[in-house]
């Protein structure tokens, strides 16, 4: 019922787009009366912190430099046309054959596609508002039919390319140009000029700052059908795909660190609303952002070291800081770099967290009847996988305490396999970690997973909300920067009322909290307390390429990322750089906030088992003692054993051997026996 209501909506909407659009002369009545000038005032959108204090103001003039037809190569101008509008040199603004393919595509399943020409697309953006209805696509339509009228193909393209958005408050080819790749459009390449046409579509999803790969993958798109259209040889294609595209990040560093969260909020309002709203709409947007718990954060990584500085002009290591409030979900302060560029690492990175997903296997265990007394094995099942502890020493049996606190590698793959890594891997989804794989030749669910060998690894903010999740005993609530939206009229057109839900045991999830606090006591973060009811974990890849760690208060909760972005490895540990950022930032954020402490739901927290050491031999057997402590002597099993002698080893050379060899014969035909006398040789 509802497929076929939908197919008829849709064909309605097609069949009166097409009729009206046949009425030109009924064209200019739905066009402003001044075409070349834009019809609402601008007006700037402001940010405040929690406390109710600006914090940010957006441009109210917009980033905009205009450019002419003929200063515009022809391959950037094909770029667009090759993305939006392949026929655009072909139709008269409303492209009836694109319109029946999308509808066609839409109603049969496949991907969800626009209609939309390159010039109703600039009929909207200059024009109308960013509504979704028929009434707007209908004025859209009779817009684009009088810009076709009025202004020439290559006017209107000129047009478009100088209005629309490319993400960070910058509008038009030009200023685009400058600000990606700090030069003129002049001068850009064939995939400098397809990263800039990949964007317009979604500004921010396809954002090269924002979120590279799938920037990269539409920008493959776009050559291949500049290729397709006959705009570039396959030879250039092929070029161009191989091309190393830098960017230009210190063109636009403030090296305000709080850009990171900035543009986390802008992102989040232009997807709700657009970015006409945003930069012209006058909102006042009300975030979650503490200006003193980012003050703490901003601090504590000032003393990060520095090794090296890279080809894109960034200074390597690089860091990421999200903290969170576990019960409100509310992002309190976030570093997503050193401010270099505009790639936010706490958000957007995804990196491998080492020992940081011991936590969720724990976790798990403790759901399934496993207890922090439990006793496992530290030491090496026979199989193909066997991961080796820190200190390449096995120690045998310990409790599931000790092996969490001190981080033991062995024994928590012994019991992820006790477990499943499938439940493991649902535990972690349930606490909000978005980046697993599941299926798939290549997915997450075997040994290594529990030691933190992902295919995608992690987000810091995602790893900071659900460890406040544990600590919270289960109730989980999705990370979010903004509490209310106010439009110019004073009107609340959102409001972030945050719910949290159970997702995990609470009991569990309590025991979890329990040995995770003597990680700060007497395992791999001991010593690090910071005044006041704590836990967390360290976490370090292999090669120490990249360095965790993720701790948190019933308050607060905040995971720290060292790492560098090629890939290199580091002479670091998360018990390093990543622990003192964490145990500086907390202890200054929480200053001023009274202590608070974990729930416990009504769990027993069991004591330490005793656990007796196997004595060994000299040859790795078990030694037996009878009741007085005398060595029971195991006959039965050293008549197996070869004897072995107490004498010197004189190992004799093939020489040596060969010469008595020799002498044994010499002594043989010497004697030669017939009956029982001896013969004379002749």
């Amino acid at each position: 019922m509802f497929k076929a209501l939908k197919l008829l909506l849709l064909s309605i909407f097609c069949i009166v787009e097409m009729v009206v659009s046949i009425f030109i002369g009924f064209s200019s009545q739905f066009a402003p009366d001044n075409m070349d000038e834009k019809l609402t005032p601008d007006a700037a959108s402001q940010f405040y912190d929690n406390k109710g204090r600006v914090i940010y103001t957006t441009q109210s003039e917009e980033k905009r430099i205009p450019i002419s037809f003929e200063r515009i190569p022809k391959h950037v101008r094909d770029a667009f046309v090759a993305i939006e509008d392949n026929r655009f040199y072909e139709h008269s603004g409303i492209d009836y054959r694109g319109t029946a393919r999308a509808l066609v595509s839409t109603l049969s399943g496949q991907e969800v596609q626009g209609g939309s020409t390159i010039t109703q697309q600039l009929a909207k953006n200059a024009f109308l508002t960013q509504e979704r209805s028929i009434k707007r696509k209908i004025k859209e339509a009779f817009i684009a039919r009088e810009l076709e009228r009025k202004y020439t193909k290559d006017e209107i393209l000129t047009m478009y390319l100088n209005h629309i958005y490319f993400g960070h408050g910058t509008y038009g080819l030009q200023a685009a140009s400058q600000f990606y790749f700090g030069k003129d459009c002049q001068n850009l390449s064939i995939a400098e000029a397809a990263t800039l046409a990949a964007i317009p579509k979604s500004p921010n999803y396809y954002n090269p700052y924002g979120n590279r790969e799938e920037a990269k993958k539409r920008r493959m798109l776009v050559i291949d059908q500049m290729v397709k259209y006959n705009h570039i040889t396959k030879a250039q294609g092929d070029a161009a795909k191989a091309e190393d595209v830098k960017f230009d990040p210190g063109s636009k560093s403030s090296r305000d660190l709080r850009g990171y969260f900035f543009d986390l909020v802008i992102s989040d309002v232009i997807d709700k609303y657009g970015d006409e709203a945003l930069y012209k709409g006058g909102l006042k947007i009300y975030t979650t952002l503490d200006t003193d718990m980012q003050a703490a954060a901003e601090n504590a990584i000032s003393h990060l070291p520095d090794y090296y500085t890279d080809g894109n002009k960034l200074t390597q290591p690089q860091v990421a800081l999200a903290a969170v409030e576990p019960r409100t979900g509310f992002i309190k302060a976030m570093v997503g770099g050193r401010g270099q560029d505009k790639f936010n690492r706490a958000v957007l990175s995804t990196r491998q967290p080492g020992s940081a997903m011991k936590p969720f296997v724990y976790l798990t265990a403790m759901e399934n009847g496993f207890t922090p007394a439990t006793v496992v094995s530290d030491k090496n099942e026979k199989g193909k996988y066997q991961p080796k502890n820190a200190s390449g020493t096995e120690h045998g049996d310990v409790s599931v305490r000790t092996a969490l606190v001190h981080s033991y590698n062995i024994a928590t793959v012994n019991i992820a396999k006790q477990v499943g890594f499938g439940r493991i891997l649902d535990t972690a989804e349930k606490l909000g970690i978005s980046t697993l794989v599941r299926e798939g030749r290549y997915n997450d669910e075997h040994p290594a997973m529990s030691l933190g060998g992902i295919y995608n690894g992690v987000r810091p903010v995602e790893m900071a909300s659900a460890y406040g999740a544990i600590g919270l005993n289960g109730q989980y609530v999705k990370a979010s920067c903004i509490t209310k939206i106010v439009d110019r009229d004073g009107k609340v057109i959102f409001e972030n009322k945050p719910k949290l839900r159970s997702t995990v045991n609470a009991g569990a999830a309590y025991l979890t909290t329990n040995m995770l606090q003597d990680v700060l006591v007497s395992g791999t973060a001991g010593g690090m307390g910071i005044g006041r009811p704590a836990a967390g974990k360290t976490g370090t890849t292999d090669s120490s390429v990249d360095a965790w760690f993720v701790g948190y208060t019933p308050d607060l909760s905040c995971a720290v990322w060292v790492g560098d972005d090629n890939n290199q490895p580091m002479s670091m540990y998360g018990s390093g750089a990543p622990l003192s950022i964490w145990h500086s930032f907390m202890i200054n954020a929480l200053a001023n906030v009274p202590a608070s402490y974990f729930t416990n739901p009504g769990v027993a927290v069991p004591p330490e088992p005793e656990i007796k050491k196997e004595e060994l031999d000299e040859n790795g057997n078990p030694i037996k003692k009878d009741k007085d402590g005398k060595i029971i002597k195991d006959d039965s099993k050293d008549s197996e054993k070869p004897v072995v002698s107490t004498e010197p080893n004189k190992k004799k050379s093939n020489k040596d051997r060969a010469k008595a060899a020799m002498g044994k014969i010499e002594e043989k035909v010497k004697k030669v026996i017939v009956g029982n006398k001896p013969v004379k040789q002749q």
